[in-house]
Parts: C-alpha cells; sequence; structure tokens
C-alpha cells in the first residue's frame, strides 16, 4: 500500500509547503502551518492515473443571444435585498462574513423568517449554537412562529441527506463554514483542506439543484473572511457585515456580486428587537452634528447607486512632539497625509508643528477620493478655528499639483442634500452638468488655493461685521 505523502498548508493563504517551516514563504505570516495528508480532499491526485476516463467535447457557442434575468427570491427586507442586487439568485452561493457579534446571524434569522412567511422552504444550519439558543433569538426577533426548518449539524454529508429529503429547499443557511467537515478530507475541520472541500460540496448542490446557499465566514483581525480566499473565488457573491462596537448602526457591504453591482450597502439600525432597516443613513449620520464647531465639514459620498451624505470631523492641535502625530478613523492613512503636503506646498497651510486627528463621524468608512476637498476644507477650518457654513456640502477629488479634479454623480449627490435642507455647495468646476437647486449657486474651485482663500476671507469679512 502506497504511503500517503503529507504537506504543510498555510491556513491564512492556503499555499503548499513539503516541509514545516515557523514562517509561510508565500503571505510572510508565522506559525500558520499545518500538517494535512494529502490521500483524500482538495490537491490529493487521482489514485491511479491510468483510470482517468477520456474528456468530452462541449459545445462553443457566441457572445450574442438571448439574455435572461437571474430567478430571484425578494425577502421583502429592503436594504438586504438591495446588498444582494434584488434578492437570493437561485442556485447560487453567498458569503457573508463579519465580525463576532455583529449581527450576522440575527440577520440572516431575520430573513430566513421573512421568506418562510411567503411560503418558502427555508433550511437553516448551525454549526455553532444549538437549536434551542437559535430558538431563543427568534423568539426574541417575534419570529419563533414561523416555518424554519433548523438544524444542528457539521458533517457536509449528513446536511446535503437532511437536505436532500422533501421538498427542494429554497435557501440553505450554513452558520458557520469554519464549522462543517467532510469525509473526502482527513484534516480536522476550519483547516484549509476542510473549508474548501465542504464549500466545494454546497456550491455543487446549489448549481445542481437550483437552491440558494448562504455561507457565514469568521473574519480575522485584520477584517478580511477567515479562511483561503479560493472560497471567495468559488461562491457567487461576498458581503461584510460591518459596524463599530460603540455605534448602534450596521452597514451591509457587496464586494463580489456576479449578479450585482459589486459597490452597494445596506444600513440597519441595531436594536433589542433586532436589525431595523434605514431607509435614509445620510439623517443617520448627520443625526448628532454640532453645525457651529470648527473642523467638521459635510461630504457628500456615493455608495454604489444611493448618495449618503457624512460629517468629517478634524482636529489641528499644537504639538510639543518633534515628530508631530497622524492619527485617522474611517478613512485612508496615506491619503492623509498626501492632502497634508498638498495644503502646505501649494497653498502656504502649515502642519509641520501641529498634530492632526481626522474622523469621520458615526464610524463611517470612506473609500472614494471625492472626499478629498471636505478633508481639506474640516483641516483648514480647524486649523484657523473658522467654523464652516452649516448649510454646506462638499465634494471633489484633489490631485498633486492642488488642481481640484472632477467626481462622477455630481446631480445625485446634490438632490440628496438639497433633500436634506443643504443650501450651498463646494464641488469641482466642470463636473458633469448639474441642473438648478443649490448646484446652480455652489462655489466651483479650479485650485486647491481658491477653497483656501474662501475660508481665510470669511475671518477678515467677520471682522469688518465686527468693526
Amino acid at each position: 500500500m502506497a504511503k500517503s505523502r503529507v504537506q504543510f498548508i498555510c491556513q491564512n493563504c492556503g499555499s503548499v509547503h513539503q516541509r514545516w517551516a515557523g514562517k509561510c514563504d508565500a503571505c510572510g505570516e508565522w506559525n500558520t502551518l499545518v500538517e494535512e495528508g494529502t490521500s483524500g480532499g482538495i490537491g490529493s491526485g487521482p489514485a491511479n492515473m491510468r483510470n482517468a476516463r477520456k474528456g468530452r467535447a462541449v459545445v462553443l457557442t457566441s457572445l450574442s443571444g438571448d439574455i435572461e434575468d437571474a430567478p430571484r427570491i425578494v425577502s421583502g427586507i429592503g436594504e438586504l435585498d438591495r446588498a444582494t442586487g434584488g434578492g437570493f439568485v437561485r442556485g447560487s452561493a453567498l458569503l457573508v462574513g463579519g465580525d463576532p457579534g455583529i449581527g450576522k446571524s440575527t440577520l440572516l434569522t431575520q430573513a430566513a423568517a421573512a421568506l418562510a412567511s411567503k411560503g418558502h422552504r427555508i433550511v437553516y444550519v448551525s454549526g455553532e449554537e444549538a437549536v434551542a439558543q437559535i430558538r431563543l433569538r427568534a423568539q426574541r426577533l417575534g419570529v419563533a412562529d414561523t416555518p424554519v426548518e433548523l438544524a444542528a449539524e457539521t458533517n457536509v454529508e449528513d446536511i446535503l441527506a437532511t437536505i436532500a429529503d422533501g421538498r427542494r429547499p429554497d435557501l440553505v443557511i450554513l452558520d458557520s463554514i469554519q464549522t462543517l467537515w467532510t469525509d473526502m478530507a482527513d484534516s480536522a475541520p476550519g483547516t484549509v483542506t476542510q473549508v474548501r472541500a465542504a464549500a466545494q460540496a454546497m456550491i455543487r448542490y446549489a448549481k445542481s439543484t437550483g437552491a440558494a446557499i448562504v455561507l457565514v465566514g469568521h473574519v480575522t483581525k485584520e477584517g478580511q473572511i477567515a479562511g483561503p480566499r479560493v472560497v471567495e473565488h468559488m461562491v457567487d457573491a461576498v458581503l461584510y457585515f460591518e459596524g463599530e462596537g460603540g455605534h448602534h448602526y450596521r452597514i451591509l457591504r457587496t464586494v463580489k456580486n456576479r449578479f450585482g453591482p459589486t459597490d452597494e450597502i445596506g444600513v440597519f439600525e441595531m436594536s433589542d428587537k433586532g436589525l431595523r432597516e434605514v431607509a435614509n443613513p445620510s439623517e443617520l449620520f448627520l443625526g448628532e452634528r454640532h453645525a457651529k464647531s470648527p473642523g467638521a465639514a459635510v461630504f457628500a459620498g456615493m455608495e454604489g447607486t444611493r448618495p449618503v451624505l457624512v460629517e468629517i470631523q478634524a482636529l489641528v492641535a499644537p504639538s510639543s512632539l518633534g515628530t508631530p502625530r497622524r492619527a485617522v478613523v474611517g478613512w485612508d492613512g496615506a491619503r492623509l497625509s498626501m492632502i497634508l503636503a498638498v495644503l502646505e506646498a501649494h497653498c502656504g497651510v502649515r502642519f509641520g508643528t501641529h498634530d492632526v486627528y481626522l474622523n469621520v463621524a458615526g464610524g463611517y468608512r470612506i473609500s472614494e477620493p471625492a472626499a478629498d476637498l471636505a478633508v481639506a476644507a474640516a483641516l483648514v477650518s480647524s486649523l484657523t478655528g473658522l467654523a464652516l457654513p452649516a448649510d454646506c456640502v462638499y465634494f471633489g477629488e484633489i490631485s498633486l499639483s492642488g488642481a481640484v479634479r472632477p467626481v462622477a454623480h455630481a446631480q445625485q449627490r446634490l438632490k440628496e442634500a438639497e433633500k436634506l435642507g443643504f443650501g450651498s455647495a463646494v464641488l469641482p468646476l466642470g463636473s458633469e452638468e448639474v441642473v438648478g437647486g443649490i448646484g446652480a449657486g455652489a462655489f466651483q474651485p479650479t485650485e486647491l488655493a481658491d477653497l483656501v482663500a474662501r475660508i481665510a476671507g470669511s475671518r477678515r469679512s467677520r471682522v469688518d461685521e465686527e468693526e
């Protein structure tokens, strides 16, 4: 009998090593190599290459042809349906990741109850909780009377045999993928081989039967879904459930979707009765705003097709350190350094002897460069001690030359601001045609120095009024 070969697989990136080492050569992480056999599962070769069957020819077709919309299961939870692109697609696999306790199981329990109440067969399989714990959560959420089918199981073969009994389920929720294990792999549950093999078996079931599969994934301390990244490539959609412990809001963010947009968000508010939809997230992020404080600017951002207004707060304080501190929450720290350099080089604003702190209110995270103009306005406002106009929004990208560059969706940003009562705006010159509203009289600088001069000019005008 041939001796089974042993390999060492990195639990962080999935790379294979022939011998153990303290550090993975592929990703650089320490103490992540785990010994796994190759007698079965992913990575093992066929037992006898002579018995391998000959491939069959497949039918090739052209790019042109009839297109059918993907059949979807609409949950009725508007923010969830928005993030998924219109509902769960039949025969698809969806991966949901998030920090422990953020509300993943709560969201999926509410979605399962909403779909079951519409007559769909929903199967909820938990590998982390007992059935009694799931029932307690359902009672707290007020959905205990819905016909959701529950099970507490971790073996993939047993799960497939269970859901194959009776009518085909419309949606199967597996919480979580790291707890599943299959007989096809010899390694321990949670290892790279087991996670890949279990995910592959469930995705194969979804594609062959037309049932939608939702896999719940843990996240690492860096915020990435734990386990091999190949699982994210295997599934059809990847959603991250985000939020801060000190805030009651939660954001469901789409980072991959083969059947819809990849930059949509759904906003929820956590309460003792579960998650509540937030139809207008701008009101949530601006709810506790202090309009007369220096260093605060309102940024009109875009998340997919949804405009979102959020307050950017800056604090510039004299520093006693040789190297002043730069701290950022909710934005890119490297981009803050770039904005500070542009202000110093092209606008004559000096931050070399000051600590700079930047925060996006509400724990919100901004990724688009359109926030450059709002950040620069907040920094100059804090340094000069002058409060910006309370009814003004800012958006625009800043180049290294100090020029203010236009960004997309200017009209949608302005409409959202006008709907919330804002009366003026600062946006780049050359933006898409802005018709009526607050965009008609908007200030449109071509250089960042023009905005700095406008903010500094407000001090002189105030002094003249006092005299």
